[in-house]
């Protein structure tokens, strides 16, 4: 059987910037709403006027770092995008509350690998997500850190969620063209989320995320034929 991969391109800055990704063939865009640190943070009136050029059939993720049902809420009815990735600490009750006021809106919930308790989290939180996303922050530090670090965790662990997370799991954090073959064959994720992998000078840049997306896909057809391979 084969698998398709699912490939998110971040930090969205413009429509045409969107445009690219989606003609590139990323089947979801992230747009990152205020955080506490990190880079591809754009404004609230410019995310609200990128949404409205995403294709059907194409993911709009908003990025966030609110904790509470409320602000998580007022933010997707503000922007009208179709999935929710929460970057911090969310816990189990506020997850609950927001898929009880948000039928139908896909919540991604992030996993920052920081070590071998990674796991521990990704099956507490797996069961009340559509989906978990794997990536190199640490929420914990004293500014805290959500994202868009350039930072490759351990794929092992990475690869030891993917084999029991209950819901599809996209892997993140520091990927790039050079790297991001190996990350599928090694972690064999669901999908794959890149940010300042495919950028110069932090624009998207058009040669960068076709290699990108070139060599996450014949990555992901060489993982095909070795599950599809009889074993003699």
């Amino acid at each position: 059987m084969v698998n398709y991969l699912r490939i998110k391109i971040c930090c969205i800055s413009s429509i045409a910037e969107a445009q690219m990704a989606v003609k590139y063939g990323a089947n979801a865009v992230g747009l990152v709403s205020a955080m506490p640190s990190g880079p591809g943070v754009i404004p609230d009136d410019r995310i609200a006027e990128i949404v409205p050029h995403i294709p059907p059939g194409v993911d709009s993720v908003l990025l966030t770092c609110a904790r509470d049902e409320q602000t998580i809420v007022a933010q997707q009815r503000r922007f009208g995008v179709n999935t929710l990735q929460l970057v911090d600490n969310v816990d189990e009750e506020t997850l609950k509350e927001v898929r009880a006021a948000l039928p139908g809106i896909g919540l991604v919930r992030v996993i920052h690998v920081t070590g071998p308790e990674a796991i521990d989290d990704a099956l507490r939180f797996g069961p009340l997500v559509d989906g978990l996303l794997l990536d190199s922050g640490n929420p914990k530090a004293a500014v805290r850190v959500l994202g868009g670090t350039g930072r490759v965790h351990d794929w092992a662990i990475s690869r030891a969620i993917v084999e029991k997370s209950p819901v599809p799991v996209y892997l993140a954090g520091g990927l790039r063209p050079e790297n991001v073959a190996d990350a599928v064959r090694q972690v064999r994720p669901y999908g794959i989320d890149v940010c300042s992998g495919v950028r110069v000078d932090w624009k998207l840049n058009e040669a960068r995320l076709a290699e990108f997306v070139r060599s996450a896909r014949e990555a992901q057809r060489s993982v095909d034929m070795i599950k599809e391979t009889p074993q003699r």
